[in-house]
């Protein structure tokens, strides 16, 4: 499709424009927290503000969801881009570089393209539907990238983004996923985090990476990018179908290593007394 193509280049510039406001701010900016108590600073309004501006100019027709300044006011039928200017801002405010600018664009609820750039490692990965998942780092060329083969969740690498409603975090609230069990099975698993750990998947790097807890500006743009470089991308309840806005991401090699996941994880049962 003729827009997808057109909107993943204009995506890509987007991306390299935010990361150069985002960098011009990074080791050095305060940081504020939302009433929910997550991080926001300069740089996360800064960027999201430039994306805006630049998709506005190029597509005006189209509409915006982003985690900063909310709903652009959605029309049916347009076109939504779904930004997210920093992910993993506590990681930028810390001075660690796994942070990324996510941008992604929807038709109907559906990913077309998406866009994670990681600014302070120079490194890219995005796919448009039907066109491949594509790595760049730095000024090199960039490469085709796919998946990496994994026949079982014993043999897998898997990455989580912390152990909020899991059976070991500290909150009460359901759905609480089985992570202790989930330790005991995989080959290995690390704390990454956020976009980085879905471009590991995209890259071969690891098998799966798991967030409990998202927004469709986390989500979005990592969707496509996982599909295209051959791998299956649900909420933790196992749906595809609207999985942008599910409130959780599970991406992983295939269908079996995915399959075996879900099934580990699945939420504790919880007593009512």
């Amino acid at each position: 499709m003729s827009i997808p193509h057109e909107a993943l280049e204009f995506a890509l510039t987007v991306a390299d424009a935010a990361g150069g406001r985002i960098m011009s701010h990074f080791r050095h900016c305060n940081t504020d927290y939302k009433p929910d108590g997550s991080e926001v600073t300069i740089a996360d309004r800064e960027a999201e503000t430039l994306i805006r501006e630049m998709i506005a100019h190029r597509f005006p027709d189209h509409d915006i969801l982003g985690e900063e300044f909310g709903d652009s006011g959605r029309r049916a039928g347009r076109p939504l881009w779904v930004i997210d200017p920093i992910d993993g801002t506590t990681s930028f405010t810390w001075g660690i570089q796994a942070f990324g600018t996510l941008i992604a664009l929807l038709e109907g609820n559906e990913p077309v393209l998406g866009v994670i750039h990681m600014p302070a490692l120079e490194e890219t990965v995005y796919a448009a539907r039907g066109g491949g998942c594509w790595f760049r780092a730095g000024r090199a060329a960039a490469e085709r990238v796919r998946v990496a083969a994994c026949s079982n969740l014993s043999d897998a690498l898997v990455s989580l983004s912390g152990v909020h409603a899991t059976d070991i975090g500290p909150e009460s609230d359901s759905p609480r996923y089985q992570l202790s069990k989930l330790l005991r099975k995989a080959r290995k698993i690390r704390f990454c985090g956020d976009c980085l750990q879905h471009a590991l998947v995209c890259r071969g790097r690891i098998h799966a990476a798991i967030d409990t807890v998202m927004q469709p500006w986390d989500i979005a743009a990592l969707v496509p990018c996982v599909e295209e470089a051959g791998g299956v991308a649900t909420s933790l309840a196992g749906t595809r179908d609207n999985v942008v806005f599910s409130g959780s991401l599970l991406t992983s090699a295939n269908e079996a290593v995915h399959r075996e996941l879900l099934d580990c994880l699945r939420p504790v049962e919880t007593s009512s007394h």
